[in-house]
């Protein structure tokens, strides 16, 4: 694989813009674990937002509300429901981030910043990636804190179980038909990712939708980007679905790794996480599949869970329904035992449980 363009170590948080910023916080605290460490608003001299910063092990959320009608963040929720707007990536180098990106056509988001407090400076870029989805480079090389200029700690004395989830694995954008290899040409030319794995409609469909999707990953494989689109189908498929909900591109969802999904997942149900359902037949014949889950498959049954393999090892993951008032964000739980893939096995059942919920909602 080639070497990236820029320097990246990974996601350093992935940021929504929400309706209530306060309620999203609280049900990724009960249902899915995340601690709260850090908040932004009127007291810490914010006038237009309220921002609440989670976080379990390497992964770090921020859900942020408008406090006036007419901003920006009220805008694109009224535009898309509540959604991604910001994927932060680590980095040393922010200025050569701003750089090489823009210099190879992406289209800045706002001029580089450099937030200071206490604990010393964070320098940020931006640019434009699909839809209205941006993403920031987050340089920490002169920052000895653990939130971000502008946050105070935010104490609770609610204390929530954490659910095991250790980092993102990758995230996935949703585009819009045709726009698929543009996008992926964007992250080769502009930050030097190469493309991992390429699935078309044959590898992705059932009898009544299909997709194409295409990984794109950097050289390290710390930042993984799976890039959809639609594919003829006799029915409207999950990505139309999602387009025509959210009212343009952007990030479907976030796959979130641990390394025990059936304790993980055991613990969400009980707090009201809902899953995708996945038919019995599918696990007919899993263990002469993969023979390495035989003492679990009860269980891995029990809980809807998928399995695949590849040449490395296998892998298992489970995906919630849209989390959502609109069709259209969710998340993945994925455990990696060696496998590099993304599930290629899984696809044809996953489709149809997600093809049934569809149904349920006229959709199809």
């Amino acid at each position: 694989m080639a070497k990236d363009l820029i320097p990246l170590q990974g996601t350093d948080f992935v940021e929504f813009y929400v309706g209530d910023a306060k309620t999203s916080a609280f049900y990724h605290q009960v249902a899915f674990g995340f601690q709260p460490v850090g908040y932004s608003g009127m007291e810490t001299g914010q006038r237009d937002r309220v921002s609440y910063m989670l976080r379990q092990n390497k992964i770090t959320l921020i859900f942020t509300g408008s406090l006036d009608a007419s901003s920006e963040i009220a805008a694109h929720v009224a535009k898309h429901g509540n959604g991604v707007k910001y994927i932060a990536l680590k980095t040393d180098d922010a200025d050569k981030c701003h750089a090489v990106t823009t210099a190879n056509g992406a289209k800045e988001y706002l001029p580089t910043e450099v937030r200071k407090d206490e604990f010393g400076e964070v320098k940020i870029s931006s640019i434009h990636t699909y839809g209205d989805t941006v993403h920031l480079f987050i340089d920490r090389t002169n920052y000895k804190g653990d939130l971000l200029p502008g946050f105070e700690k935010w104490e609770t004395e609610m204390k929530t179980e954490e659910m095991g989830l250790k980092y993102i694995d990758h995230m996935v954008g949703n585009t819009d038909w045709g726009d698929m290899q543009k996008w992926a040409d964007f992250y080769n030319k502009t930050m030097g990712f190469e493309p991992l794995i390429t699935f078309d409609e044959n590898d992705i469909s059932t009898e009544y939708t299909a997709l194409k999707s295409v990984v794109m990953a950097s050289s390290t494989g710390l930042v993984r980007y799976p890039i959809n689109e639609p594919a003829k189908g006799k029915k409207k498929s999950q990505i139309e679905e999602y387009i025509n909900f959210y009212k343009g591109a952007g990030c479907q969802h976030v796959a979130l790794a641990t390394d025990d999904i059936l304790m993980s997942v055991r613990k969400m149900r009980a707090k009201g996480v809902e899953f995708l359902d996945i038919p019995d037949t599918y696990y007919e014949d899993l263990t002469e599949r993969i023979p390495e889950v035989k003492d679990k498959i009860e269980e891995i049954k029990a809980l809807s869970i998928l399995v695949d393999r590849d040449d490395k090892g296998y892998l298992l993951q489970i995906f919630t329904k849209p989390i959502e008032d609109r069709p259209t964000f969710f998340y993945e739980i994925i455990q990696r035992e060696g496998a590099e893939s993304f599930g290629k096995g899984n696809f044809k059942a996953l489709f149809v449980s997600i093809e049934r919920d569809q149904e349920r909602r006229g959709t199809l």
